[in-house]
């Protein structure tokens, strides 16, 4: 019985939630360096299968970051290091729907026999490489769709379920504040806390546990914005660090204080990752199609909210992605 917080599926939809049915062993996994949405759809997404049954492993390219410690004492996030993948008949790629994303598991997952399956809300690659796909490019978070797939498996959240569809919630729509932010998405967060989710306690853990060097760091960060296009672009970059190390910074703490400056469209953020390569996110305040532009380096997400991965020393990428977003933007 469905609690009326959603839209009713699309045959694509229903079709996804029965290949779930279907399965016995199932993986989880996610894009490199994964996200709160997609940390947090995994957790919700793991809960709800074991509750019907199956057996649930998650296997991602990279480790949560310290900030979703609270998630972790509850669930067990694997991160590859180098070795078979567990034995399972269904693959579920979250929060993405590029095998590629998954980066050095790639291809261990493309030669598995087992069913593909994709849950995610950004826009789809035209090359559909899946099985089935619970997808829906409307939904605010992954952890929307989770929720979407408990509902219409009359499954409630348990504590750990809720936590996790409301960590993805608040980190995609910025804590309610962006514009992906919806009925649906208001309507779920207010459900998750009448079940006992601590909106304050979750901030905290989320937002305000940063290391003592963070205020000095994002300072010198925010020192070296650059402005083009008649102010109407803002670019930020970030070296790796004097011994190689690639800086932690939370990309959205930089981009949200760009982006509040008057007159910005579009904000640049290009980091290293290692040598020869760089991380481009993606930010824009009202029009600018910032998924565009991310297409065309290969990568893709939101157009309000993308990102790709580029070849090329900083420098050269960094003037790369600002003369394309002159263009679009007309300057």
């Amino acid at each position: 019985m469905t609690t009326g917080l959603h839209p009713e599926l699309s045959p694509e939809q229903e079709h996804a939630l029965g290949v779930l049915k279907d399965a016995r062993r199932i993986v989880l996994t996610g894009h490199e360096r994964p996200d709160g949405d997609c940390i947090g759809a995994q957790a919700a997404l793991t809960r709800v299968l074991e509750s019907l049954g199956k057996d649930v492993t998650i296997l991602n390219p990279d480790p949560p970051e310290a900030r979703f410690a609270q998630l972790c004492r509850s669930i067990e996030y694997g991160a590859d290091e180098g070795g078979p993948v567990p034995s399972h008949d269904l693959l579920v790629l979250l929060d993405g729907s590029e095998l590629s994303r998954t980066g050095s598991l790639a291809d261990r997952f493309e030669a598995a026999p087992s069913r593909k399956l994709v849950i995610d809300h950004h826009i789809l690659p035209p090359d559909r490489w899946w099985d089935a796909c619970f997808h829906d490019v409307t939904a605010s978070a992954t952890g929307v769709l989770v929720a979407r797939i408990a509902d219409a498996l009359g499954v409630e959240l348990d504590e750990v379920a809720a936590q996790g569809v409301f960590t993805s919630i608040v980190t995609d729509t910025g804590w309610f504040k962006y514009s992906n932010t919806d009925a649906e998405t208001l309507s779920v967060a207010g459900h998750l806390v009448a079940r006992g989710v601590d909106i304050a306690g979750e901030y905290m853990d989320l937002n305000q546990r940063r290391p003592a060097a963070h205020p000095s760091e994002l300072g010198r960060l925010l020192a070296g914005t650059q402005y083009f296009a008649g102010g109407a672009g803002a670019l930020l970059t970030l070296p790796l660090s004097a011994d190689g190390r690639v800086p932690e910074m939370d990309t959205d703490d930089a981009l949200d204080v760009v982006r509040s400056v008057d007159g910005v469209e579009v904000v640049l953020f290009v980091r290293q990752i290692k040598p020869g390569l760089c991380k481009l996110s993606a930010r824009s305040k009202t029009t600018f199609d910032v998924a565009t532009l991310a297409r065309t380096f290969g990568g893709g997400g939101h157009r309000k909210a993308s990102g790709a991965t580029l070849e090329g020393e900083l420098p050269e990428v960094a003037r790369r992605v600002v003369q394309l977003a002159e263009k679009q933007l007309g300057a």
